[in-house]
């Protein structure tokens, strides 16, 4: 067996004391991917907000104006089932990795709205909302905005071909002053630019170091180049 298939089958045997990961950062970051391999490795359930199934995500690509409000409620309703029915559960099953938070659907409703839509939004929110539970750990995610870019490209869904480098400047900006103030669970700040978890293993195995690693306060992970 190869150093690399040893390698990944360790990781799908690992455990760990962390009951739920959230994955967080800015379109095209990498969050999916890293949610998929964390609950892979974790023998874990996955959490994705599946925002393929939002049916006004595409009008809201092509028109921002018309398309915020619908596209924005969709996600905030989709969210707040996903979570309703993970408090349901015992939390101690198994690890749950989620590829978001909760409090990520006000980060982008205050991007995308306008003044009268965001009041509305938030009457919604403040009826809908639930005690969503406290990740054991937070992964964000960070990369310029050109990387973000290049990344969305690449992947080739038409229709994120219209997101525009403003909007992505504007989303990574609330990103960044999100979580200058967060405290709320430990926080493991990853530059995510250079980082490749599809073609590169080195990469992963010392994510996954640093994540067994990170129990409380804030840290960095810079990948070391391979």
């Amino acid at each position: 067996m190869s150093n690399v298939n040893q390698t990944q089958e360790n990781s799908a045997n690992n455990t760990t004391n962390k009951y739920f990961i959230a994955v967080e950062g800015p379109i095209g970051v990498g969050k999916t991917t890293l949610a998929q391999k964390l609950a892979q490795s974790f023998q874990g359930e996955l959490l994705l907000e599946c925002a393929n199934e939002n049916p006004f995500l595409e009008r809201f690509y092509q028109d921002p104006k018309s398309g915020a409000l619908p596209a924005q409620l969709y996600f905030l309703f989709q969210r707040t089932q996903q979570l309703k029915s993970l408090i349901q559960t015992d939390m101690f099953i198994n690890t749950r990795v989620a590829d978001y938070l909760m409090e990520k659907d006000r980060l982008f409703a205050r991007v995308t709205l306008n003044q009268d839509e965001l009041n509305l939004y938030e009457q919604v929110y403040q009826n809908l909302t639930i005690d969503a539970p406290t990740p054991d750990l937070v992964i964000y995610l960070q990369a310029p905005v050109d990387v973000l870019l290049k990344r969305i490209r690449q992947r080739g869904v038409q229709m994120e071909f219209s997101i525009s480098e403003e909007y992505l400047q504007k989303l990574s900006d609330a990103y960044t002053d999100f979580f200058h103030y967060y405290d709320s669970s430990p926080l493991l700040i990853v530059n995510a630019s250079g980082m490749d978890l599809v073609n590169n293993q080195q990469h992963y195995e010392q994510l996954l170091e640093r994540i067994e690693e990170t129990t409380s306060g804030r840290h960095y992970f810079n990948p070391t180049v391979i």
